[in-house]
């Protein structure tokens, strides 16, 4: 069984890799391709957010219906021959707006559903109190492959300019190759199927939290970026320049935060990161008050990358929800549930804060923001898992 184990494991850390690549690339030229090929303008780019989310706030109901059929391993296998989908359809066959929307909601359906089954999946290859460094390992894989998806991706556009259908190309094969390794994995076969929908009181605290993490997420997504770019004008090159560090550093750190969090616990290191989060947020606020010169920029360089290094903490989200779940069925269905939560929040989000960013001013938006990351360590600290045997 230990052979077979471990042949799984370095499938599944491959498959991790290849899908790592083809989401980098989509990641690294969606905006540009947005502009350039669609000439859509920022109002527009804001609506396709909504069909783009979309799946991810339907998730809980497209997961449970797949899991009464497929195993994860299935499931994973599924989305990313949906990824590769719409990855074709986006390069060669999307002349139309109408026909734009559709392919990136297929897209965005294998994202999401990736998105819900690989912490299980991560979680079954796992020994019993590994499991933050298991997870990190394939973090630092994914990253891993997305350096090396945007790495290639920012050759071909130097040398051949940007040929969007090329890069598609390349985004869909690298699915495929990700779709085949998650078919051929073992893991999780014979084993009771997961349940539909579940939806306990005992896991409300993950709830809570994941409804946080999608507070964080937009907020960084939407608004951290758009500080450099429309605030200081800093040039699309540099942002991808930060995320290849970020990324990079992402490899080295994301499996020592994983061992991390099975040393400190889930409490600890999800109201550590609550904090930072403060800091980031009073960073992308203030450092105009704060610093000068240079040092405006470089301190929001720094904020911009150490966000990004934190998004490698919320598998101490599945980590915790593995501790406390009452049967192993259940992790699947409720990491989908949290998902569409931190969905639901993503989606409204942007919304308010685009409104609050208009009528008082862009601090505003991330003074709110701090409040709420604030509010979330005391939501944290409440955080209990039972000790270990």
């Amino acid at each position: 069984g230990r052979r077979m184990a471990s042949k799984d494991l370095k499938r599944a850390l491959f498959a991790t890799l290849f899908f790592g690549a083809a989401s980098g690339i989509f990641t690294a030229t969606l905006n540009n391709y947005l502009a350039e090929v669609h000439h859509l303008g920022a109002e527009a780019r804001g609506w396709i957010e909504l069909p783009r989310e979309l799946p991810g706030f339907l998730i809980m109901f497209v997961a449970g219906a797949m899991l009464t059929i497929f195993r994860e391993t299935q499931m994973a296998a599924t989305a990313m021959l949906l990824t590769a989908l719409g990855a074709v359809g986006l390069g060669y066959l999307a002349p139309t707006h109408g026909a734009l929307v559709v392919f990136i909601v297929i897209w965005s359906l294998g994202d999401h559903i990736i998105f819900a089954v690989e912490g299980p999946i991560g979680l079954k290859l796992a020994k019993g109190g590994k499991e933050g460094r298991r997870l990190g390992q394939f973090g630092g894989a994914r990253n891993l492959g997305t350096i090396l998806g945007v790495g290639i991706i920012f050759i071909l556009a130097r040398t051949l300019g940007d040929r969007f259908s090329l890069f598609y190309a390349i985004a869909a094969g690298s699915a495929l190759l990700a779709g085949v390794l998650y078919a051929g994995l073992d893991v999780g076969r014979g084993e009771a199927r997961s349940r539909r929908l579940v939806f306990k009181k005992k896991y409300r605290l993950f709830y809570l939290i994941s409804a946080l993490f999608g507070i964080r997420k937009q907020i960084f997504l939407a608004f951290g970026a758009w500080v450099l770019v429309e605030i200081h004008g800093v040039s699309v090159s540099t942002i991808a320049l930060l995320y290849f560090i970020a990324a990079t550093l992402g490899v080295i750190l994301r499996p020592l935060l994983g061992e991390v969090i099975d040393w400190l616990g889930e409490r600890t290191v999800l109201a550590a990161d609550e904090l930072l989060l403060l800091g980031i947020c009073l960073t992308y606020a203030f450092a105009g008050e704060v610093f000068t010169g240079h040092g405006v920029l470089f301190a929001l360089y720094g904020a911009y990358v150490l966000d990004i290094i934190l998004f490698a903490l919320r598998v101490a989200r599945t980590t915790y929800l593995k501790k406390i779940a009452d049967d192993p069925a259940d992790i699947t269905p409720t990491i989908s549930m949290g998902i569409t939560i931190d969905h639901a929040v993503a989606m409204t989000l942007p919304v308010l804060s685009g409104y609050i960013w208009e009528a008082y001013g862009f601090q505003w938006v991330f003074i709110l923001a701090g409040a709420i990351a604030f509010a979330g360590f005391f939501v944290c600290l409440r955080i209990r898992t039972p000790e270990r045997p």
